[in-house]
């Protein structure tokens, strides 16, 4: 409702399958080859995305695929059947190292770098990807990917005018939804945050094109078209000094839950529950975003839960995913 619907559908939906295809344990671990810890617990997570993971086990991509050279489709293709069908307990990630550079031209193999943006500049690549040759698309269309379809959204911002009462909506794709942490202590009390009112005011005003002056407004965030995977990034690092952000001598606790209902922070939020379920777990350990240690826990297609931290793959169970100081956050409807 109010968006501009696509010309191309560029992916079918309805061959996007939410659930397991195969369904078995965990796959191999990853080595670390030198601060690679952002990496593999990225790798990791996408690897066990349900969607993601059934559509790239079937190699439909490659079949199809015309693109000459660098390919993050292809890549994460041979890479996620290297994983899950893997004789052996732990392999080198060469296939998405050796394209490391292409994946962010800001990365450099052996220094630590940040998950998130890592997770970022990887989902970016491969739509990128998925675009492939289509030109002049327009930005409804190019939302009609298999990944964006998986992985993307849509905000609504919405500012009312307290003059005129006038409303301007504007609308924007997201992959990821990050989230300020400093004032809440629940995933839930921080998507309530996001979706409470801003006023505009001072030097902030509104510029109302019904007033034609700058005046007092409130402006709301809101989810308009809700993802089939939601990924929430919990904003522990101060962005100036990159250091973990806490109260007093301690790091933030933010609770998260198993199941999460997105329906309240929807624009409509009126209707059924709109419920998504955790299958992973980013966690940062550690003082800074330039130090520390990334590992992560996934749901497997058995219905178990792994830790995963680089080439190490143990059973664990959920109530030890769900203790943790979590960093990314993995959820599927």
């Amino acid at each position: 409702e109010g968006m501009t619907p696509p010309k191309r559908i560029l992916f079918p939906p309805e061959k996007i399958c939410m659930v397991w295809q195969q369904r078995q344990s965990a796959g191999a671990g990853l080595l670390n080859v030198g601060n690679t810890c952002f990496f593999n617990a990225v790798l990791q997570c996408l690897t066990y995305t349900p969607p993601l993971a059934n559509y790239l086990l079937s190699r439909e991509h490659s079949k199809a695929c015309h693109q000459r050279g660098f390919c993050m489709m292809c890549i994460m293709e041979t890479h996620v059947n290297e994983i899950l069908h893997s004789p052996v307990s732990a392999i080198k990630p060469l296939t998405v190292l050796t394209v490391f550079r292409f994946i962010g031209e800001h990365f450099k193999l052996g220094r630590e770098e940040d998950a998130h943006d890592f997770f970022c500049c990887t989902v970016n690549a491969m739509q990128r990807a998925c675009l492939g040759a289509s030109s002049n698309l327009d930005i409804p269309s190019e939302s009609t990917t298999i990944v964006h379809q998986i992985f993307g959204g849509f905000l609504r911002s919405r500012v009312i005018c307290f003059s005129c009462k006038a409303i301007s909506d504007s609308y924007e794709a997201f992959l990821d939804i990050p989230l300020d942490i400093k004032a809440a202590s629940s995933l839930t009390a921080a998507l309530e945050d996001f979706v409470t009112p801003e006023q505009l005011d001072g030097e902030n005003c509104f510029k109302c094109s019904k007033c034609e002056k700058n005046v007092a407004a409130s402006k709301r965030f809101t989810v308009h078209c809700a993802p089939k995977v939601l990924t929430v990034c919990l904003k522990r690092f101060d962005c100036f000094t990159g250091g973990k952000i806490s109260k007093g001598c301690t790091l933030l606790v933010v609770e998260y839950p198993e199941y999460l209902d997105l329906r309240p922070y929807m624009s409509q939020a009126d209707g059924e529950p709109l419920l998504y379920s955790l299958y992973g777990v980013l966690v940062h350990s550690g003082i800074s975003c330039h130090e520390g240690h990334y590992f992560c826990y996934a749901k497997a297609s058995d219905g178990l839960w792994y830790q995963m931290d680089d080439e190490s793959v143990e059973l664990h169970c959920l109530n030890t995913a769900l203790r943790q100081q979590a960093y990314l956050l993995f959820y599927a409807r």
